[in-house]
């Protein structure tokens, strides 16, 4: 008897914070805040160029934003204390609100319509949000190179994220890869809230964290990173 082929997973890639744009009706809110913009406050450095890439590479959708995080930040839960920032949290609540409905809601939407898509296909989703952290924070030095944040309570997450830490560590030996670091994989953020919307049997969100030190210095590192984290996604997957 033929055992019938495994379907292969659907990838989807996502980047929330992938620019540091403001929109023209909320530009004087800024005007002063310029160098604020320019920091890991204001996005996450290469994610965007990370998210592409991956996407590119595993024929995957990708779903973005270059609006940047301090006006609504997409990868937090609506009523999460940081959802907006300083410079939104004063305005009007119905200003707020507005804010949601036209650029958190939209994006929130599309990314879950493609899940949504991928499983009535019969699909299992794989999903990879790409962010970046800064390397000091709060004068603490954070020692890693990448961190793969996952829920521990998945089993097809754990699964994946030690395959793909695994591929990372081979292909570049030295490369410090750390699980749910900087951050955990329960926190607040968009693969949470999937999760809670799609069983694991048919969703797994993975959150792909990259230390800003390589895209700030650019040059031979940067290219390196991006290589080995475009070649160890594809043996993870298998």
């Amino acid at each position: 008897m033929t055992r019938r082929r495994a379907t292969a997973p659907a990838l989807l890639v996502t980047a929330e914070h992938g620019g540091n744009r403001v929109p023209a009706a909320y530009r004087a809110l800024f005007a002063s805040h310029a160098d604020v913009l320019a920091t890991h406050r204001g996005y996450d450095p290469g994610a965007l160029t990370v998210a592409r890439a991956l996407a590119a590479r595993l024929g995957a959708p990708l779903v973005s934003s270059t609006t940047t995080r301090l006006l609504v930040d997409l990868n937090r839960s609506l009523g999460h204390r940081r959802l907006h920032s300083e410079f939104t949290r004063s305005l009007p609540r119905d200003e707020r609100q507005r804010i949601v409905e036209r650029h958190w809601r939209p994006y929130r939407d599309e990314v879950e319509r493609h899940v949504v898509r991928l499983i009535d296909e019969g699909r299992r989703v794989v999903h990879v949000s790409s962010h970046s952290f800064t390397p000091v924070l709060d004068g603490k030095v954070r020692n890693a190179d990448i961190g793969l944040l996952y829920d521990p309570g998945r089993a097809a997450e754990r699964s994946l994220a030690a395959r793909w830490r695994a591929a990372l560590v081979a292909l570049q030996p030295g490369l410090r890869v750390r699980m749910n670091y900087p951050y955990t994989g329960r926190a607040d953020g968009l693969a949470r809230d999937l999760r809670r919307r799609f069983p694991a049997s048919r969703y797994a969100g993975i959150e792909l964290e990259v230390n800003q030190r390589y895209v700030l210095a650019g040059g031979r590192d940067w290219t390196m990173l991006r290589r080995v984290l475009l070649e160890s996604i594809v043996l993870a997957l298998g």
